[in-house]
Protein backbone atom coordinates (compact mmCIF):
# COMPACT_ATOMS: atom_id res chain seq x y z
CA UNK A 1 0.00 0.00 0.00
CA UNK A 2 2.66 2.42 1.01
CA UNK A 3 4.65 1.55 -2.17
CA UNK A 4 1.40 2.32 -4.54
CA UNK A 5 0.81 5.63 -3.02
CA UNK A 6 4.37 6.77 -3.01
CA UNK A 7 4.75 6.04 -6.64
CA UNK A 8 1.12 7.43 -7.26
CA UNK A 9 2.55 11.06 -5.32
CA UNK A 10 5.47 10.82 -7.39
CA UNK A 11 3.99 10.57 -10.76
CA UNK A 12 1.20 13.12 -9.82
CA UNK A 13 3.94 15.35 -8.61
CA UNK A 14 5.91 15.20 -11.25
CA UNK A 15 3.20 15.88 -13.70
CA UNK A 16 1.42 18.57 -12.32
CA UNK A 17 5.02 20.20 -11.83
CA UNK A 18 4.09 22.87 -8.86
CA UNK A 19 8.09 23.88 -8.40
CA UNK A 20 8.30 24.16 -12.81
CA UNK A 21 5.04 26.18 -12.59
CA UNK A 22 6.40 28.59 -9.76
CA UNK A 23 7.64 31.29 -12.25
CA UNK A 24 4.01 31.21 -14.49
CA UNK A 25 2.11 31.74 -11.23
CA UNK A 26 4.64 34.51 -10.17
CA UNK A 27 4.02 36.20 -13.74
CA UNK A 28 0.13 35.57 -13.68
CA UNK A 29 -0.12 36.87 -10.89
CA UNK A 30 2.42 39.93 -10.92
CA UNK A 31 -0.38 42.54 -11.86
CA UNK A 32 -2.78 40.92 -8.91
CA UNK A 33 -2.95 43.17 -5.56
CA UNK A 34 -0.61 40.68 -3.22
CA UNK A 35 -3.86 40.54 -0.88
CA UNK A 36 -5.81 39.11 -3.38
CA UNK A 37 -3.34 36.13 -4.76
CA UNK A 38 -3.14 33.53 -1.81
CA UNK A 39 -7.17 33.51 -2.45
CA UNK A 40 -6.67 32.88 -6.39
CA UNK A 41 -3.92 30.23 -5.53
CA UNK A 42 -6.24 28.00 -2.69
CA UNK A 43 -9.19 28.58 -5.73
CA UNK A 44 -6.83 27.87 -8.54
CA UNK A 45 -5.67 25.12 -6.65
CA UNK A 46 -9.19 23.52 -5.37
CA UNK A 47 -10.69 23.62 -9.32
CA UNK A 48 -7.01 21.73 -10.47
CA UNK A 49 -8.15 19.46 -7.82
CA UNK A 50 -11.61 18.74 -8.55
CA UNK A 51 -11.10 17.80 -11.82
CA UNK A 52 -8.32 15.78 -11.29
CA UNK A 53 -10.85 13.84 -8.97
CA UNK A 54 -13.80 13.85 -11.39
CA UNK A 55 -11.97 12.75 -13.93
CA UNK A 56 -10.58 10.07 -11.80
CA UNK A 57 -14.08 8.75 -10.36
CA UNK A 58 -15.57 9.11 -13.56
CA UNK A 59 -12.61 8.11 -16.02
CA UNK A 60 -13.99 4.44 -16.85
CA UNK A 61 -17.29 6.00 -18.20
CA UNK A 62 -15.42 8.82 -20.30
CA UNK A 63 -13.22 5.83 -21.91
CA UNK A 64 -16.31 3.90 -22.65
CA UNK A 65 -17.85 7.13 -24.21
CA UNK A 66 -15.40 7.55 -26.78
CA UNK A 67 -14.62 3.79 -27.27
CA UNK A 68 -11.28 4.07 -26.03
CA UNK A 69 -9.45 0.96 -24.23
CA UNK A 70 -7.07 1.39 -21.26
CA UNK A 71 -4.17 0.95 -23.47
CA UNK A 72 -4.54 3.18 -26.26
CA UNK A 73 -4.70 5.71 -23.07
CA UNK A 74 -1.78 4.66 -22.03
CA UNK A 75 0.38 4.73 -24.43
CA UNK A 76 -1.22 8.24 -25.49
CA UNK A 77 -0.66 9.66 -22.32
CA UNK A 78 2.91 8.30 -21.76
CA UNK A 79 3.51 10.13 -25.14
CA UNK A 80 2.00 13.60 -23.83
CA UNK A 81 3.99 12.81 -20.69
CA UNK A 82 7.33 12.56 -22.89
CA UNK A 83 6.80 15.55 -25.15
CA UNK A 84 6.14 17.66 -21.71
CA UNK A 85 9.11 15.75 -19.87
CA UNK A 86 11.46 17.15 -23.37
CA UNK A 87 10.02 20.55 -22.72
CA UNK A 88 11.16 20.69 -19.17
CA UNK A 89 14.59 19.54 -19.87
CA UNK A 90 14.90 21.66 -23.53
CA UNK A 91 13.08 24.97 -22.03
CA UNK A 92 10.85 26.64 -24.82
CA UNK A 93 10.71 30.48 -24.59
CA UNK A 94 6.81 30.16 -24.14
CA UNK A 95 7.58 27.93 -21.03
CA UNK A 96 6.57 24.22 -20.63
CA UNK A 97 2.42 25.00 -21.28
CA UNK A 98 3.08 27.76 -23.93
CA UNK A 99 2.84 31.73 -23.27
CA UNK A 100 -0.35 32.70 -21.09
CA UNK A 101 -2.51 35.78 -21.31
CA UNK A 102 -2.11 39.10 -19.16
CA UNK A 103 -5.19 39.47 -16.27
CA UNK A 104 -6.29 38.22 -13.50
CA UNK A 105 -6.40 34.39 -13.64
CA UNK A 106 -9.13 32.44 -13.19
CA UNK A 107 -9.02 28.72 -14.45
CA UNK A 108 -7.02 29.00 -17.65
CA UNK A 109 -3.92 28.60 -17.86
CA UNK A 110 -3.21 28.52 -13.42
CA UNK A 111 -6.01 25.00 -12.83
CA UNK A 112 -5.85 24.20 -16.49
CA UNK A 113 -3.46 23.88 -18.01
CA UNK A 114 -0.72 24.77 -15.61
CA UNK A 115 -2.00 21.73 -13.27
CA UNK A 116 -5.16 19.65 -14.38
CA UNK A 117 -3.69 19.83 -17.91
CA UNK A 118 -3.62 17.03 -20.67
CA UNK A 119 -1.13 14.73 -19.03
CA UNK A 120 -2.30 14.45 -15.63
CA UNK A 121 -5.80 13.98 -17.28
CA UNK A 122 -4.83 11.36 -18.85
CA UNK A 123 -3.01 10.15 -15.69
CA UNK A 124 -5.69 9.83 -13.27
CA UNK A 125 -7.46 8.27 -16.08
CA UNK A 126 -5.52 5.95 -16.09
CA UNK A 127 -5.96 5.08 -11.63
CA UNK A 128 -9.64 5.05 -12.36
CA UNK A 129 -9.53 1.09 -10.82
CA UNK A 130 -12.53 -1.12 -9.30
CA UNK A 131 -10.89 -1.61 -5.95
CA UNK A 132 -12.00 0.85 -3.42
CA UNK A 133 -8.62 0.24 -1.29
CA UNK A 134 -6.50 1.35 -4.67
CA UNK A 135 -9.19 4.00 -4.80
CA UNK A 136 -8.58 5.19 -1.88
CA UNK A 137 -4.48 5.62 -2.29
CA UNK A 138 -5.06 7.46 -5.33
CA UNK A 139 -7.44 10.05 -3.67
CA UNK A 140 -4.60 9.92 -0.48
CA UNK A 141 -1.74 10.68 -3.12
CA UNK A 142 -3.75 13.07 -4.97
CA UNK A 143 -4.78 14.95 -1.97
CA UNK A 144 -0.83 15.27 -0.82
CA UNK A 145 -0.24 16.82 -4.06
CA UNK A 146 -2.89 19.11 -3.33
CA UNK A 147 -1.05 19.87 -0.77
CA UNK A 148 2.32 20.22 -2.27
CA UNK A 149 0.82 22.98 -4.68
CA UNK A 150 -0.55 25.22 -1.80
CA UNK A 151 2.39 25.08 -0.33
CA UNK A 152 4.58 25.82 -3.58
CA UNK A 153 2.32 28.25 -4.83
CA UNK A 154 1.41 30.41 -1.52
CA UNK A 155 4.86 31.01 -1.04
CA UNK A 156 5.82 30.97 -4.89
CA UNK A 157 7.34 34.47 -5.26
CA UNK A 158 9.58 33.81 -1.63
CA UNK A 159 11.15 30.33 -3.41
CA UNK A 160 12.03 32.15 -6.64
CA UNK A 161 13.74 34.88 -4.82
CA UNK A 162 15.42 32.82 -2.40
CA UNK A 163 16.64 29.53 -4.60
CA UNK A 164 17.08 32.12 -7.93
CA UNK A 165 16.37 30.89 -11.35
CA UNK A 166 19.54 28.87 -12.28
CA UNK A 167 18.35 26.60 -8.94
CA UNK A 168 14.41 26.46 -10.04
CA UNK A 169 15.55 26.13 -13.66
CA UNK A 170 17.90 22.74 -12.79
CA UNK A 171 14.98 21.79 -10.49
CA UNK A 172 12.81 21.26 -13.45
CA UNK A 173 15.45 19.96 -15.38
CA UNK A 174 16.01 17.00 -12.96
CA UNK A 175 12.44 16.27 -12.72
CA UNK A 176 12.14 16.46 -16.53
CA UNK A 177 14.26 13.66 -16.52
CA UNK A 178 12.54 11.33 -14.05
CA UNK A 179 9.36 11.95 -15.90
CA UNK A 180 11.06 11.19 -18.97
CA UNK A 181 11.78 7.67 -17.73
CA UNK A 182 8.66 7.16 -16.20
CA UNK A 183 6.78 8.25 -19.48
CA UNK A 184 9.10 5.64 -21.36
CA UNK A 185 8.19 2.72 -19.12
CA UNK A 186 4.20 3.95 -19.03
CA UNK A 187 4.88 3.38 -22.85
CA UNK A 188 6.89 0.21 -23.19
CA UNK A 189 3.65 -1.01 -20.52
CA UNK A 190 1.09 0.06 -22.88
CA UNK A 191 3.11 -1.73 -25.91
CA UNK A 192 3.50 -4.95 -23.98
CA UNK A 193 -0.38 -4.95 -22.89
CA UNK A 194 -0.85 -4.38 -26.94
CA UNK A 195 1.18 -7.27 -27.84
CA UNK A 196 -0.62 -9.04 -25.50
CA UNK A 197 -4.15 -8.88 -27.34
CA UNK A 198 -2.55 -10.03 -30.68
Amino acid sequence: MTQSFFQTFILLLLVTDPFGNVPLFVTALKDVAPARRPRIVVRECAIAFLLLLLFMFFGRHFLAALQLTDISLRIGGSVILLIIAIRMIFPHPDGVLGRSEGGEPFIVPLAIPALAGPSALATVLLFTSGSIEEVMIHVAALAAVAAIWLIVFLGAERLQNVLGTHVMTAFERLMGLILTAMSIEMLLGGVRAFVKTL
